[in-house]
Order: structure tokens, then C-alpha cells, then sequence
């Protein structure tokens, strides 16, 4: 797999670096960032997998993030996905909305044209990504943990839950915890999935759980004053379907925190300590 050096930076003992590459999993070009710290020659690393939200590419938590000074400090290497397969001949929203299509892919495999071709986001996270930071980076695939925020914390929970071996660690950012339950969910994993309703549950962290699906553990941060709490995040479902399974859920409901990333990067640090101790 060959890849292209779109950008490198240097930043807290580290090489913060964007990079391109053709994806056969989309069919499409794809961007992505990640932080490797400095380390002796021929170690490898554990790492640490961030899948963002709606709207957003690999920049917005590279940007805003404020995770190299704990990377660098654990020995971290962070990896950013974009959302969704971009360029030309891609289907967006027909109606432009922010919710679906262009920045809005869900994680999911897209079964329904004219997003089948493209929306393969699944694939692309779980299987084409991954072989090439193996290949590409020093990274221990053989310890490796996953987080997101919003729509990024349904594609970390779902791939968490379906991958337990694969993964040490499992945490979110204000996750769509329930998109079967929910407008963002609903319209997407019906666009992309059609109306199989055993599809979308595969793609809905508490479905899964009540279907069998089991971590150990889970990590949220949740913002009390955020706008999507109520009627697109629920974390409460999560809550009682971890309960009754019996998985350790960490919910941190924290006062006058809003969905942006003032309160990602406040407790950044927080999960990716939190991650360092399992993957170590």
C-alpha cells in the first residue's frame, strides 16, 4: 500500500502528520491524520483509534483536539479517519443536509444505491485503515483501543462491541448511543441500510448489547447542556442496557459541557489515561 505525505508538523516530542491515500473500500481518495510520538528505534506502539461526527474530516480533532501532549506522554499513536468518502461522482444528501451523505457516513457499509458504491465506511475503518498503519507507521496492531464523539461514538461503541478482541479499550464523546431510536440514526441507517431493521441493529450499540454483544467496560463523557442530549443521544438507553448485561459503564455527565470540542479537548486527557492503562 503506497500513501501520500500530505503534511507534517512537529509537536510535543512527536510528528503530527495528514496523509492520503486510493481506497479500494470506497473507491475513492481518503484522508487521515496521525500522531506518532518519538520512540526508540524498532518499538512499536500502542494505538489509539478516534472516529469523529457529523459534519466533521480527520482536521476537526486534529485541530482541536488537544491529545499529543497525553499521546506523547503514554507512548499513544492517535489515528483520524475522515467521515465519509469524498470527491467526485459521490452521492451527497439531495437535499444538502448535514446529516447524511458528505461528512455523515456512520461507519456502516452502505447497501442501498447510490451510496453502496461509496459508503463503505465499515470497511474502511475495520479492515483498509488498519492493515495500512500496520504496514505504514510502528504501531502494535496487537494492542489497539477505539473512541469517537457523537456519530464517531456510535462507530466506536458498534465496532468496539462487534471487535472485543481486537480492542483493550472502548470510550465515546457524547455518542449516538441508540440511532435506531433517533432521528440522526433513523434517516441514516435507513439511507444507507434500506429498511432491514436486523441490519441496523448491528449498527446500534444498545441493540447490540441486547443481542449479546459484550465489553468488559465502557468510558462516556456526556455534556449536561448539550443540544442533542435529549432527543439524539440518549445516553440513558446505554445506561440501562449495561446495566442488565452487566458491562461497567462509566457515564461522566458533566455540568454546563455543550457537544463541541471546548468539551472534547476538557476531557481528552482523561480518556486517553483511561486508554493507556488498558493498553498497556
Amino acid at each position: 500500500m503506497s500513501i501520500e505525505t500530505v503534511s507534517t508538523a512537529r509537536a510535543f516530542g512527536g510528528t503530527q502528520g495528514v496523509y492520503r491515500h486510493a481506497s479500494a473500500a470506497t473507491g475513492t481518495d481518503m484522508t487521515f491524520s496521525v500522531f506518532v510520538p518519538d520512540h526508540p528505534a524498532g518499538a512499536r506502539l500502542p494505538v489509539v483509534w478516534y472516529l469523529s461526527g457529523l459534519t466533521c474530516t480527520h482536521a476537526n480533532v486534529t485541530e482541536k483536539g488537544e491529545y499529543r501532549r497525553a499521546c506523547a506522554e503514554h507512548g499513544l499513536i492517535l489515528v483520524a479517519p475522515d467521515t465519509s468518502p469524498r470527491g467526485e461522482g459521490v452521492p451527497d444528501d439531495p437535499d444538502g443536509a448535514y446529516d447524511f451523505g458528505l461528512g455523515a457516513g456512520f461507519y456502516v457499509d452502505a447497501t442501498k444505491a447510490p451510496f453502496d458504491r461509496h459508503y463503505r465506511m465499515w470497511s474502511y475503518v475495520t479492515e483498509e485503515l488498519p492493515a495500512l498503519i500496520g504496514e505504514q507507521f510502528p504501531a502494535d496492531m496487537d494492542r489497539q483501543s477505539i473512541m469517537g464523539h457523537s456519530m464517531g461514538g456510535h462507530g466506536a461503541l458498534t465496532i468496539g462491541l462487534r471487535h472485543p478482541d481486537r480492542f483493550r479499550a472502548v470510550s465515546a464523546f457524547a455518542p449516538i448511543v441508540a440511532p435506531s431510536q433517533v432521528p440522526w440514526g433513523q434517516k441514516a441507517l435507513a439511507g444507507y441500510l434500506g429498511d432491514d431493521r436486523a441490519a441496523w441493529r448491528r449498527h446500534d450499540a444498545v441493540a447490540l448489547i441486547e443481542d449479546g454483544a459484550r465489553v468488559p467496560e465502557l468510558l462516556v463523557d456526556q455534556g449536561e447542556a448539550d443540544n442533542f442530549l435529549a432527543e439524539q443521544l440518549k445516553p440513558d438507553l446505554l445506561a440501562q442496557a449495561c446495566e442488565a448485561a452487566g458491562i461497567d459503564l462509566t457515564l461522566c455527565m458533566q455540568p454546563g459541557y455543550d457537544h463541541s470540542y471546548y468539551f472534547i479537548s476538557t476531557f481528552m486527557a482523561d480518556h486517553l489515561d483511561w486508554h493507556a492503562a488498558r493498553l498497556k
